[in-house]
């Protein structure tokens, strides 16, 4: 057993764990009783399990812990009741979540894409998207958020 340093949406954490290549999202889900990121696939294929290390999108579901040193972000982390990211709030006011499953990651790749390009064409949105995947089919609602989103910043 060993215990591992995590700075997980803003605050330091410790988990005791068995495996250092335990998956992050076992370690998310299961220690830090976060359930934002989803298991989908396990092969990284799908994006349910999308969080940020050190501001970039990442399957948590394929990432051993022992290779994140980095800042962790959720989206838990990404705002808050009070105060949440637009993105967020672009997702409810286009009425994009269906069954939900997919959103975490739709919307953590999508706060990466606007991160890196504040105005993305809707182009840009379906490409950077192209890899999550939606069963429920609200793939426009979600573009439509996404651009919400960049218009409202």
């Amino acid at each position: 057993m060993a215990t591992t340093s995590l700075n997980v949406n803003g605050r330091t954490v410790s988990v005791t764990i068995d495996d250092p290549d335990i998956p992050l999202l076992y370690v998310l889900r299961n220690e830090l009783g976060l359930h934002g990121p989803r298991f989908g696939c396990g092969l990284g294929q799908c994006g349910a399990c999308t969080v940020h290390v050190d501001g970039t999108a990442v399957r948590s579901c394929v990432t051993p812990l022992s290779s994140v040193s980095g800042r962790v972000v959720t989206l838990e982390g990404l705002g808050t009741e009070v105060k949440p990211h637009p993105l967020q709030t672009a997702f409810v006011e286009e009425q994009a979540v269906q069954c939900g499953y997919c959103i975490n990651g739709m919307i953590m790749q999508s706060a990466d894409l606007l991160a890196r390009r504040p105005k993305p064409s809707e182009q840009q949105v379906k490409t950077a998207l192209a890899n999550n995947l939606c069963r429920c089919g609200t793939h426009l609602r979600i573009v439509r958020a996404v651009m919400r989103a960049a218009a409202s910043s």
